[in-house]
């Protein structure tokens, strides 16, 4: 059975709270020059990709894939669930909220201890307390994981991009626990119109 929070493990706390697993933030690596150069590249991207949406395909630990519709501004995001029933995640202000009407219930969660916390700085600064734990370039794309430097409790996220002609395009988005397990985004169809989404997007209301 999948967790009804979709960025949960298989693990849930009695009484409806959820809990991402503890994750090995890894080590920072030293950048060569030319990692330094992508590690800004994909900063400017995540600070400046106003009106960003994408279709995606999330996979859960146990294989069990759900689908739907993300919108992303620098600092925020939304996911409208069509399979496997009708959900929503919104992410602003650093906070969380996850919507199943399926089941009529309602989470709502600090990002500050999640790895998708670390996609939502704004800005983002993929140096000081964000570590570069992996730069990895491969023939049109572009990995790089990160993690808290000051807390090896809050998860890996790894994120991965289309590279053609010097020009990004969010790919992948893919959170990793102390197990091992992954949840994974897969993205298609990705635009960005450079305009914000309008702010009631990204209201923390369950009726929104």
């Amino acid at each position: 059975m999948k967790p009804a929070f979709p960025f949960a493990t298989r693990r849930l706390m009695m009484g409806g709270l959820l809990t991402l697993l503890a994750a090995c933030a890894g080590t920072p690596v030293q950048q060569a020059p030319d990692q330094q150069a992508d590690i800004a590249r994909v900063e400017a991207y995540l600070n400046t990709s106003n009106g960003l949406q994408a279709n995606f395909v999330q996979t859960w630990p146990d294989g069990g894939k759900g689908q739907g519709v993300m919108h992303y501004d620098p600092g925020r995001l939304r996911l409208d669930y069509e399979t496997p029933g009708s959900m929503k995640l919104v992410a602003a202000s650093g906070h969380l909220l996850f919507v199943d009407h399926r089941r009529e219930s309602v989470t709502r969660m600090s990002l500050g201890h999640q790895p998708l916390g670390l996609l939502l700085e704004q800005p983002v600064h993929l140096s000081g307390q964000i570590a570069v734990t992996a730069v990895q370039h491969g023939q049109n794309s572009l990995q790089v994981s990160l993690a808290r430097r000051d807390s090896e409790s809050q998860g890996i996220l790894t994120l991965g991009f289309s590279d053609i002609g010097g020009r990004l395009s969010l790919l992948v988005i893919e959170m990793t626990d102390v197990e091992r397990q992954h949840i994974r985004l897969d993205l298609t169809d990705t635009t960005v119109s450079g305009q914000p989404w309008p702010d009631a997007m990204f209201t923390l209301s369950a009726s929104n």
